[in-house]
């Protein structure tokens, strides 16, 4: 036996005309004759979801006057928890009870394709490869107009610091979000490796401070033997290959070496020269 399902709630819907004063919309009610179409309704589903049959009678619900929809289980593998709604109506003082539609929907329990995310949000760093191109929303509150009017000036590299020439710069926003980003990574004051550097970026011959703002707090690294080489980094980073961690030690003369005496006389290199001299000329007086 069918069963059937009434509105949730039956209080009417509150409506304000043009005039300002309110009306009160009234729920509709439930037609007798479509509420008992649930045969029709039933063969109308079974007739869509062909060749999977069709589950049992979940119930009803008034979707105005004189227009009902019941509701069916699904019994495809591929929709669990999904049901058939088929929508009855009839017209006014007519008898006959017709189909107005069928549409597949997902209950409570449905499995879902997870929320549609649009490209943009799904980005992430590194995505970006040879070839492809990454547009740039018109509104993107990480840049800001430029000043685009540059002229034939002379001085471009001073130019270029405000922005001249370029459509957009960025915006305070923009800038804010980068500086976050590179302070709170790795080429930051909190990596690893800064932890155990000698001493900061700050004070290293070979950090490059950035221009304009930027560079209050970031630089980029030229030495070719650190780890952050040709990348920007924080002033407070640091690490082993700091152009003064390691101070040369200061030349010194060598140690006399170790001489085994066991079995040899020592005897110094000049006393041995005149020993061999004598050696020598004794040897040619008695030739």
């Amino acid at each position: 036996m069918s069963s059937t399902r009434q509105p949730s709630t039956a209080r009417s819907a509150t409506a304000r005309t043009a005039s300002g004063t309110a009306r009160r919309s009234r729920t509709p009610a439930v037609d007798a004759a479509c509420a008992e179409a649930v045969d029709l309704a039933r063969a109308a589903a079974e007739d869509t979801a062909r060749p999977v049959p069709v589950g049992e009678h979940l119930g009803l619900r008034a979707e105005g006057d004189r227009v009902v929809t019941h509701d069916f289980a699904s019994l495809d593998p591929a929709y669990r928890g999904w049901r058939w709604a088929v929508t009855v109506t009839r017209a006014s003082r007519a008898k006959v009870v017709t189909v107005s539609e069928v549409v597949l929907l997902p209950g409570e329990d449905a499995l879902l394709a997870p929320t549609w995310v649009p490209w943009l949000d799904r980005l992430r760093p590194g995505d970006l490869g040879p070839g492809d191109l990454l547009p740039t929303a018109p509104d993107d509150v990480r840049l800001a107009p430029g000043y685009t009017d540059a002229g034939e000036s002379a001085d471009r590299e001073a130019d270029w610091e405000p922005g001249l020439g370029r459509v957009r710069v960025l915006s305070r926003e923009g800038r804010d979000e980068a500086a976050a980003r590179w302070y709170d990574g790795t080429a930051g004051p909190r990596a690893p490796i800064a932890a155990s550097a000698p001493a900061q970026c700050s004070t290293c011959g070979f950090f490059v401070a950035l221009a304009g703002e930027l560079r209050q707090v970031f630089g980029v690294c030229a030495n070719e033997y650190a780890p952050d080489d040709g990348r920007v980094v924080s002033a407070d980073h640091g690490c082993g290959a700091h152009s003064e961690a390691v101070s040369l030690p200061a030349a010194s003369e060598h140690n006399p070496p170790v001489i085994d005496e066991l079995g040899y006389d020592v005897v110094p290199a000049g006393a041995a020269a005149e020993d061999a001299e004598a050696q020598d000329e004794e040897a040619l007086g008695h030739s």
